[in-house]
């Protein structure tokens, strides 16, 4: 994050070891070793990875619509079409969705057998890591980054091919979990995101104060942060006599939680500065 601040071991105990918090920001980190890392990061690279349908597949392009939807009004203005990539698109979803809405899109996905997944269905996806596919400098009015950061170890290197690649005045869009959730306040390590053996290669723990930090020293002005959701216990390891109360009180909290930002899914709209 640029913290100069020592880091501190906190209660948070993982397979990996305890989570170490930064004293300044706030953000947690795994002492995950490499080996663990990627092999964690191997459920990603399977040609039937990420293939929703029905009910979830419809859920999803509601987010996305309302995304882009969020953008469009960030951007308003600009001539269309709007230039997005989708960054750690995946099966490239999001890359759909957005052409449906009028966008000119395309995808990165460093994953070799899902890019070819998502190339073979027609969508235009590249296939490698952002910084070395070469897009000439502001080439996109906005770039997305959903589930990709918690990923990275070193984050500015990317963030700063996105600022390279975005036009003057173009959107940032990052999603990720929120470490500083009401959520994670009460899960602590029974939280499945902090697990790498359920969401693979999660080695990095975001909050709104962490995120800020970023974006300033990668260039980025903070446009809105939003958080949502709060949850106290995961369905499939929960007595349903436990569960369905303690879902009722989540349900209660979400709305404050998401005026407090202390929801535990994290979107931030970040803007590269006309005048950077």
């Amino acid at each position: 994050m640029g913290c100069a601040a020592p880091l501190v071991a906190t209660d948070i105990v993982l397979p990996e070891g305890p989570l170490l918090r930064c004293a300044d920001c706030g953000q947690l980190v795994s002492q995950a070793s490499a080996a663990r890392y990627w092999e964690t990061m191997a459920q990603f690279d399977r040609s039937d990875f990420n293939q929703p349908a029905g009910r979830e597949l419809e859920r999803r392009f509601a987010v996305a619509r309302r995304r882009l939807g969020t953008i469009a009004m960030l951007l308003a203005g600009r001539p269309a079409p709007i230039r997005l990539v989708d960054v750690g698109c995946s099966r490239g979803q999001f890359v759909q969705a957005a052409g449906g809405m009028g966008f000119e899109a395309e995808g990165v996905e460093p994953a070799p057998q899902i890019a070819a997944a998502a190339q073979a269905a027609g969508i235009k996806v590249h296939q490698g890591l952002l910084e070395d596919i070469g897009f000439p400098a502001g080439s996109f009015d906005a770039a997305t980054l959903f589930e990709v950061v918690e990923h990275l170890k070193a984050p500015r290197t990317l963030l700063d091919e996105c600022h390279r690649i975005l036009k003057p005045g173009g959107i940032l869009v990052i999603s990720t979990g929120n470490a500083a959730s009401w959520t994670a306040a009460a899960m602590g390590s029974r939280w499945d995101y902090f697990h790498m053996a359920k969401d693979g290669g999660h080695i990095s723990f975001y909050n709104p104060a962490s995120i800020r930090r970023l974006s300033a020293n990668c260039g980025y002005t903070v446009e809105r942060i939003e958080t949502a959701r709060v949850k106290f216990h995961e369905k499939a390891e929960t007595p349903a006599w436990i569960y369905a109360p303690g879902k009722a009180v989540a349900e209660l909290l979400n709305l404050p939680a998401r005026l407090l930002g202390r929801g535990h899914d994290m979107l931030a709209y970040l803007r590269r500065p006309a005048a950077s």
